[in-house]
């Protein structure tokens, strides 16, 4: 068994200059086009996300199809990144492009239900195990219509998240455990106007007391969580900490808010599915609209019945209502959102397509290992369902901090660079990797290869430049 070995930090830096620099020779093409969107965008691209790319700027997709992403420069990359999720489905799916295409032609957007809104509603319900569920157009949104319906019909205030949680542009999650236990701001987030300390709690995943004393004020209107963290390298959880979570939330009168936008990679049913999991509510999106988007709540049959009683089901006055309660949309349950999600369902995420994926995903965690106790680094590879990380630590975490503590910026950015300009696309975040439908044992042993050649060149006495 190989002595872990240490990293010369100067080295790590060296490389990172010096395929930053190969990265730009590579692809000038999508410099350029960078370089033009700063007169039009704020931060140069449609999403100012793009430019967190490690490269020092996108590149510009001219194709993508399954797996493989073609640029504007001419290179083929393999596709782990699948759009952080969103492209779960593979890109440019069959089934996916010809519902869509079909119902666009007759209708995208009408406020009326079409026929596929009764076997999407079923089937929502038969493998998520939550009976009453709503659209809206980004998890998002379904995120924050739990956390409003929690409010109402709990009477309380506070959100209660993990440190180092994600859960999209939800205010109430955008916080971070302060070195005092107090709750701060993440990642440079504006305030909002909103009063964070006031409407937010927020502890370390997996710890058990740290929550039971938090419920304990019964102030808590719901926890909003992933069933295993995915937004700050991978954190699952410890045994027990789940039931503990369901079995105290409901001992004080608290909600369950399941976020799978992520998790979703765990099976047909999710990680919900998979262990048995009770939320009160389940969210999700990305994936489940095949690249339109869409997100998705549901609800439980406690929770629709107290929200019924505030909100009756039918106005028996039969008389317009006015009762958006805060969250939806006009776009919301579009025929264009429920023809996606129901060609998602029935023919691309199905549980033939997850076996495939799960057992892709457990084959290259299993050779990465391989591979990195080979070279003798001290690294920690976790995989979940169809989602693989690395994270450059040699025990899995426990919490964010224990990411923060194993965290090398500077490294994680040189992996994802040399990935690039070999070929491969990981997630530009982290350092996470998806399976899709379309995703081979070719796809695999390309990353392995190339994680091979990276750990080699930390370790070798002098650099070398070129792409692979």
């Amino acid at each position: 068994m190989n002595v872990p070995r240490k990293l010369d930090a100067a080295r790590v830096r060296a490389l990172l200059e010096r395929e930053q620099r190969h990265f730009a020779d590579l692809h000038p093409a999508s410099r350029a086009a960078f370089e033009a969107g700063q007169r039009h965008y704020l931060y140069g691209a449609p999403s100012h996300w793009m430019r967190r790319w490690a490269g020092g700027f996108p590149l510009v997709v001219r194709e993508a199809h399954g797996t493989r992403v073609r640029c504007a420069d001419g290179f083929e990359y393999v596709d782990f990144c699948l759009g952080d999720s969103g492209g779960m489905c593979g890109h440019g799916d069959p089934a996916i492009a010809a519902a869509v295409g079909a119902q666009l032609a007759r209708g995208a957007t009408l406020m009326l239900p079409t026929d596929d809104a009764a076997w999407v509603g079923a089937e929502l319900a038969r493998r998520f195990g939550l009976p009453y569920w709503g659209f809206t157009t980004s998890a998002s949104d379904a995120n924050r219509a739990a956390i409003r319906i929690a409010r109402m019909i709990t009477g309380r205030e506070r959100v209660l998240v993990f440190n180092g949680c994600y859960h999209g542009s939800v205010e109430e999650a955008h916080v971070a455990l302060g070195e005092h236990g107090e709750v701060v701001l993440r990642n440079g987030i504006h305030a909002n106007a909103v009063d964070h300390a006031r409407v937010s709690r927020v502890i370390e995943f997996n710890d058990i007391p740290a929550l039971e004393a938090a419920l304990a004020g019964r102030d808590i209107a719901c926890v909003l969580a992933e069933p295993v963290m995915t937004n700050y390298g991978m954190i699952a959880p410890q045994p027990g900490f789940l039931a503990a979570l369901r079995e105290l939330t409901r001992r004080s009168g608290t909600l369950w808010i399941v976020d799978e936008t992520h998790t979703l990679s765990s099976g047909p049913g999710g990680y919900t599915a998979l262990h048995g999991l009770e939320p009160d509510f389940f969210v999700v999106g990305k994936a489940v609209g095949g690249g339109v988007p869409v997100g998705l709540y549901g609800a439980s049959q406690d929770v629709a019945e107290r929200l019924w009683a505030q909100v009756p089901k039918v106005n028996p006055a039969v008389v317009r209502q006015s009762a958006h309660l805060g969250f939806g949309g006009t776009l919301a349950g579009s025929a264009l959102q429920v023809a996606a999600v129901r060609a998602v369902l029935s023919q691309v995420l199905t549980a033939e397509a997850f076996a495939r994926m799960i057992a892709l995903a457990e084959q290259l965690a299993a050779r990465a290992r391989e591979v990195i106790a080979a070279h003798g680094l001290p690294w920690h590879v976790a995989q979940t369902g169809a989602r693989v990380e690395t994270l450059t630590a040699p025990e899995p975490p426990r919490n964010a901090t224990d990411v923060k503590n194993g965290r090398d910026g500077a490294l994680e950015a040189l992996a994802h660079v040399w990935l690039m300009n070999r070929g491969v696309l990981i997630t530009p975040f982290h350092s996470m990797m998806l399976m899709c439908p379309a995703s081979s044992a070719d796809d695999v042993d390309r990353y392995i290869a190339v994680l091979d050649e990276f750990c080699a060149e930390l370790l070798a006495p002098a650099a070398s430049a070129g792409r692979a």
